[in-house]
């Protein structure tokens, strides 16, 4: 239990009150106490309770009403509240307005003490999950995109016009490319920025999972196979995004089946659950992003047309970092100041060959790819400047590499050899995907395991010249 913890103990039988707040502060709590509801919400301003143990029945304002008025403030405490074996019901009632936990009296103190560190303990998990979203919206945040090419300054452009409309919008673009962040920034310029910002990434689940996520279930439920006469709901992702934004990442690799469903939705704005049948309304604008050539999808008879055209109202083309190399010394200098901040590191500049060493390189990887290497950068520099030698060999090296010995190769080598130079000739995963005749999705994978595998041995590498 953390004993710097502060603890409100709210009752109006004075003995009780200053005797369990007596007994807390003998455990090392900080414990203040209050004789009824109004005192108590007065000393929350002042003392800012972590817990406020509160008694039921009260004159003028009960333990239930003052539940509701702590729930509505900003940052609100857990409640435990105390009341008697007659008042059990009112307990639950308080509950159900918030109250965290409620004990009977007279109190046990170890009870008491057991649920404490409960209701700490669930309170920390609760800080720690605000922290942990505050970062993932700053790594999103629409001030995360850097760039001053005309290709960028486009891309800015279409999000300040768009982001006030109601229109769906299609960023198509690499993998890596930036096209979540270009969402959620479309999302904060909007009227639903207060609402939610959901993504979905359609290329991790399976048909009938992505259909269940995407539109909720609902089903009977049977006990020992006796039917029970109520239903089994779940919201999906379009309910659960109501009055905000839902991001689905990847939307060329959904089945035919959900596709029109999908389009139904953007239709009426409407949908049912699966395995339901009452229509559902919701208000949810839809941004669609992917890295396939979608064009060629329709052509190929594997995505709907109507859809495609339902969902590019409005379109933006995210240009692959490679044709806009005068935004990576920006870039850098962003990840740079970032990464060096998060991981305590003296780093405040490139030395004189790495921004040119950077600029040299292809990224196949885009963006992604950058943020990545500059941060293991980072990690393993050991003065004020990032030098070309704190960056993985396929970045140093900005020449094709050696074609593989035959015989003498192995089949994985000439697979990455022959994947690295198609993508280096074409530009195009999805063209290089054509090519070769295997799926973009296979590229995207194998160009992630070899970002792997030379991050590992760059690792590896510097870990020995560290030891020595």
């Amino acid at each position: 239990m953390p004993r710097a913890s502060r603890i409100l103990v709210v009752d109006d039988d004075v003995d009780a009150r200053n005797i369990l707040a007596e007994r807390l502060r003998d455990i090392g709590l900080e414990a203040d106490t209050a004789a009824d509801a109004f005192e108590a919400l007065v000393k929350y301003t002042t003392f800012s309770p972590d817990v406020v143990l509160t008694d039921l029945f009260m004159p003028g304002m009960d333990g239930i009403e003052l539940v509701e008025h702590l729930r509505a403030t900003t940052d609100p405490p857990a409640i435990v509240v105390m009341t008697g074996f007659d008042g059990v019901a009112s307990a639950v009632d308080a509950m159900r307005a918030g109250a965290a936990e409620y004990l009977t009296k007279p109190l046990d103190f170890d009870e008491l003490l057991v649920i404490l560190d409960k209701v700490f303990e669930a309170r920390q998990l609760r800080r720690e999950a605000i922290q942990l979203r505050r970062r993932v919206r700053d790594r999103v945040a629409p001030e995360n995109i850097v760039g001053a090419s005309p290709a960028m300054q486009r891309v800015f452009e279409i999000v300040d016009q768009v982001a006030p409309s109601r229109a769906t919008v299609m960023i198509l673009g690499e993998t890596g490319s930036g096209k979540e962040l270009v969402a959620n920034a479309i999302h904060q310029r909007s009227l639903r920025a207060n609402g939610p910002f959901i993504k979905l990434h359609c290329a991790a689940l399976s048909e009938s999972l992505l259909e269940s996520e995407l539109f909720g279930y609902e089903r009977d439920v049977y006990i020992d196979d006796a039917f029970i006469d109520e239903i089994a709901r779940d919201d999906g992702w379009l309910q659960l995004a109501d009055g905000g934004t839902l991001f689905l990442d990847e939307i060329g690799d959904i089945p035919m089946g959900i596709q029109l469903k999908l389009l139904r939705f953007l239709e009426d704005h409407e949908f049912e659950r699966v395995g339901g049948n009452r229509p559902i309304r919701v208000d949810v604008r839809i941004i669609a992003a992917s890295s396939i050539d979608l064009f060629d999808e329709v052509l190929q008879g594997r995505f709907r047309e109507d859809l495609f055209d339902r969902l590019s109202v409005a379109a933006i083309e995210m240009t692959p970092l490679r044709d806009r190399r005068t935004d990576i010394p920006a870039l850098a200098r962003f990840f740079l100041d970032r990464f060096a901040k998060e991981h305590e590191k003296p780093v405040e500049g490139f030395g004189p060959d790495t921004l040119a060493l950077l600029t040299a390189y292809d990224w196949p990887g885009n963006v992604r790819e950058l943020e990545s290497a500059i941060e293991l950068a980072v990690i393993f520099s050991t003065g004020k400047q990032l030098e070309p030698a704190h960056f993985p060999p396929s970045v140093r090296s900005s020449v094709p590499a050696t074609a593989p010995q035959i015989p003498g190769s192995t089949l994985g080598e000439l697979a990455r050899y022959a994947i690295l130079e198609t993508l280096r000739a074409t530009g195009s995963t999805s063209k290089a995907a054509e090519m070769l005749g295997i799926s973009v999705r296979t590229i995207q994978y194998r160009l992630h395991q070899y970002n792997e595998t030379m991050h590992y041995h760059e690792r590896k590498k510097q870990q020995g010249v560290q030891k020595t």
